[in-house]
């Protein structure tokens, strides 16, 4: 895929223009967004994202346009995971409400930025070891093995190295001063909750990049692709975060549906590193041609249904749990007419 310079600064651009909107046309006044407003921004996004993988379907084909959709799909289907982990940061930070947006976009934005740098390595690693596709497919298979077994999330938020290490050099103020990162206490500066669940935000999902990022090396290997297809998932991240915030609990299926679509893509990235096998004690350090590589336009419909049918199980189970535990409370409610009741007027 030959993607000239120009074409990267643009992209660029574009995407720091909408990061612009973002900054100084929501956050700069804070509120709590509504779900009408969440919903708007959320189809503009998607809309976008939709919009540029039909200039990359016409530029460059159907087989990089497949491919950035498929990504792009993977991508937001992850990143719905890392919300449920944005919950409990903002509830563990009391994080007031209307502060909330501001702490999600910058987060989200020091996200992308390091996601930015990580891709670059593995596109690097991609490009000049093919042993590399071993590692990310048998990383993948483990990690469907955790999702699997609902061993990839808690209840509880515990801070990681990075956020110890800030408050190990920085001095924190005890409340929020605002919405500001910074305030000065007694002639002393100091550094507000606010940068600080900031940092956690960031470094959170820079942790879901981990699973992500060898997730759709194994849907395409051009870094341009695996860029925008990445930064389209974030850039609309937080406008889904208001929009499903209260629907996530409804989705208890979620993990078994990343478990297989990550078991899959494992599962195709090693099937690739066999076929560019160079590895010497793996037949000899010759290909192992055994089953043809996945098509994308099958990795596309695959992940698709399967999110489809995740959502679907999902919502039916919620359903139906309702209305048993509304029957279990029905046939729980002493029945007002019998004895004791009053209705017996034998004096």
């Amino acid at each position: 895929m030959n993607v000239p310079i120009w074409a990267w600064g643009l992209t660029v651009l574009a995407i720091l223009a909408l990061i612009a909107v973002d900054y100084f046309g929501h956050v700069r006044k804070s509120h709590f967004p509504s779900i009408a407003e969440a919903g708007r921004w959320s189809l503009v996004y998607v809309g976008i994202a939709l919009a540029f993988g039909g200039i990359v379907w016409w530029a460059w084909g159907p087989t990089y346009g497949g491919e950035y959709f498929a990504g792009w799909v993977t991508e937001k289907s992850l990143s719905v995971d890392n919300l449920f982990v944005f919950v409990l940061i903002l509830a563990s930070f009391k994080v007031p409400r209307e502060y909330q947006q501001k702490v999600l976009l910058i987060g989200i934005t020091i996200a992308l930025v390091m996601r930015t740098i990580f891709i670059m390595l593995g596109a690097t690693l991609v490009a000049h070891f093919s042993w590399v596709f071993y590692i990310f497919g048998i990383f993948l298979l483990w990690t469907a093995w955790t999702q699997a077994r609902g061993e990839s999330g808690d209840d509880e938020y515990h801070e990681n190295g990075v956020l110890r290490l800030v408050r190990r050099i920085f001095p924190v103020t005890d409340s929020y001063v605002g919405d500001r990162m910074t305030a000065k206490v007694d002639g002393r500066r100091m550094i507000t909750p606010m940068l600080v669940v900031m940092i956690a935000i960031g470094s959170a999902d820079l942790l879901f990049a981990v699973d992500s990022i060898p997730a759709i090396f194994g849907l395409t290997q051009e870094a341009y692709l695996v860029f925008t297809a990445n930064a389209f998932a974030l850039l609309g991240l937080r406008q889904l975060f208001f929009l499903i915030d209260g629907l996530l609990d409804k989705l208890v299926y979620l993990n078994y549906g990343l478990a297989v679509i990550l078991g899959f893509i494992g599962i195709k990235l090693v099937n690739h590193a066999l076929h560019l096998n160079e590895v010497p004690f793996i037949n000899g350090g010759h290909e192992v041609d055994l089953i043809p590589d996945i098509p994308t336009s099958f990795s596309l419909l695959f992940i698709v249904v399967v999110l489809a049918i995740t959502t679907v199980a999902s919502l039916l189970k919620v359903r139906s749990d309702r209305r048993a535990a509304a029957a279990l409370e029905e046939s729980a409610t002493p029945d007002p007419v019998g004895p004791g009741s009053g209705s017996d007027t034998t004096p």
